[in-house]
């Protein structure tokens, strides 16, 4: 694995805009210079394999993702508990060689300490948005799901390098700012 020489870890609940913001900020950066890892492709790809699930609707924001969200939360547990830095290894051993990498999608302790354990040039960012600006982005409790590890394990998390709202154009564009001056 070619490591690149900054890793971006972006933490935040569902629908905080975390995905948007990662979009957003390799737009700006260049493909040419970075590229983000999603921790949840090889997740969601092997779970596609051993449960002969679309991986392309798995891999969209819609229905179809969230009618199989619990089983592949607690398929995915069962294989973390045997080896924590799975997933986190099969992301980056896929991932382009880049300057930069933009995690888009830590959600364990697990998650940060595998990261810290194998890669150098870290920085810690957690994006935050009001639970009314969630809803109105289409974020529905799930027993199951918002109040599970996967959803929850950040919670207490007190390390982040930069803590970041997203609850309007402003934020959003002050968090870019804030990002990009962080790297540079």
């Amino acid at each position: 694995m070619e490591k690149p020489q900054h890793i971006l870890l972006f933490s935040g609940k569902r629908k905080s805009g975390k995905d948007f913001i990662c979009e957003k900020l390799k737009s700006i950066i260049g493909e040419d210079n970075c590229c983000i890892v999603r921790i949840s492709g090889p997740l969601k790809q092997l779970f596609a394999e051993n449960h002969n699930l679309q991986i392309n609707e798995l891999m969209s924001d819609g229905p179809y993702k969230e009618q199989h969200r619990l089983n592949m939360i607690t398929w995915s547990d069962e294989i973390r508990k045997k080896d924590p830095g799975y997933f986190c290894r099969a992301a980056c051993k896929s991932a382009a060689a880049k300057k930069l990498w933009i995690v888009s999608d830590i959600r364990r302790k697990t998650d940060i300490k595998w990261f810290k354990e194998n890669c150098s040039n870290l920085k810690l960012i957690r994006i935050t948005a009001a639970l009314t600006i969630r809803k109105e982005r289409g974020w529905i409790f799930t027993a199951g799901v918002d109040d599970a590890e996967s959803e929850c394990d950040l919670d207490d998390f007190g390390s982040w390098d930069i803590e970041l709202a997203n609850n309007n154009r402003e934020e959003y564009e002050n968090a870019i700012r804030a990002i990009l001056k962080l790297i540079s």
